[in-house]
């Protein structure tokens, strides 16, 4: 078979495809999920520790 007539058969073919097929559904948008609970956790600990190094001033050298 010629590629010309191919593609042409092809393309009728899947426009009859496509009229035949239902009508698609927007798909719904994505939810925002939270944040798993040990993610929240590790975060609060870091910005405590954050806190409290700037809190405490200059730290005491010991050498």
């Amino acid at each position: 078979m010629h590629p010309d007539i191919h593609r042409q058969l092809h393309a009728r073919r899947a426009a009859e495809l496509h009229r035949a097929a239902p009508p698609r559904r927007r798909p719904a948008p994505p939810r925002r999920r939270r944040p798993a609970v040990r993610v929240r956790l590790g975060w609060v600990l870091v910005e405590l520790g954050l806190r409290l190094v700037r809190t405490r001033g200059p730290a005491a050298r010991t050498a």
